[in-house]
């Protein structure tokens, strides 16, 4: 596989494991004051920006915007699906999964050709 192709999704995953911490690891430490929580998450962010900016740079070229970004979006829910169970201790409810297959979805129509 092309690397120009293989890198953008890899550091996509990176910064939504990164960005899925930032958002929502702080609901693990409610005794944390809304302060401290801000600036951990906004500190675990900065990477996560490190990660992202690379990710949409190098792709932009081997894919178009609109693949990118469709791209992100299924990434996010999947890493956060993994996230809601193992750390949340959230159920993975059937309409959880109703939604990735609708974003699966429209990541192959993102992709087909346009001819």
């Amino acid at each position: 596989m092309n690397t120009a192709l293989l890198w953008p999704p890899l550091l996509l995953v990176g910064s939504n494991i990164l960005m899925t911490w930032a958002w929502y690891g702080h609901l693990k430490q409610p005794s944390w004051p809304l302060w401290m929580a801000v600036l951990i998450s906004w500190g675990i962010a900065f990477f996560e920006y490190c990660l992202a900016v690379p990710a949409n740079r190098l792709g932009y070229g081997p894919y178009t915007g609109q693949q990118l970004k469709v791209m992100q979006e299924v990434i996010t829910l999947m890493v956060f699906g993994v996230f809601s169970v193992a750390v949340l201790g959230e159920p993975l409810r059937w309409t959880y999964i109703a939604a990735m297959l609708c974003l699966v979805a429209a990541v192959v129509f993102i992709f087909l050709p346009v001819e």
